[in-house]
């Protein structure tokens, strides 16, 4: 499972600058879309889960004594 979620991390963080790169153009128009300024949340809470379990992989590894990846 640690593959698939190191691979869903990789493109939820392209999704994550695409996001980023909308809403600020979005933001600097005139008339700003309000919405926008929630539309990376999404990317970005899944990119804490994910990167937490991916942080925290090495030391549950360690503690039921196997071997560091």
């Amino acid at each position: 499972m640690s593959p698939w979620i190191r691979q869903f991390h990789r493109w939820t963080s392209i999704a994550f600058v695409f996001c980023v790169i909308a809403t600020s153009i979005a933001l600097s128009r005139e008339k700003p879309i309000a919405w926008m300024a929630y539309v990376p949340l999404l990317p970005l809470a899944l990119l804490a889960l994910t990167g937490l379990y991916l942080f925290a992989l090495p030391y549950v590894g360690r503690r039921r004594g196997s071997t560091p990846a």
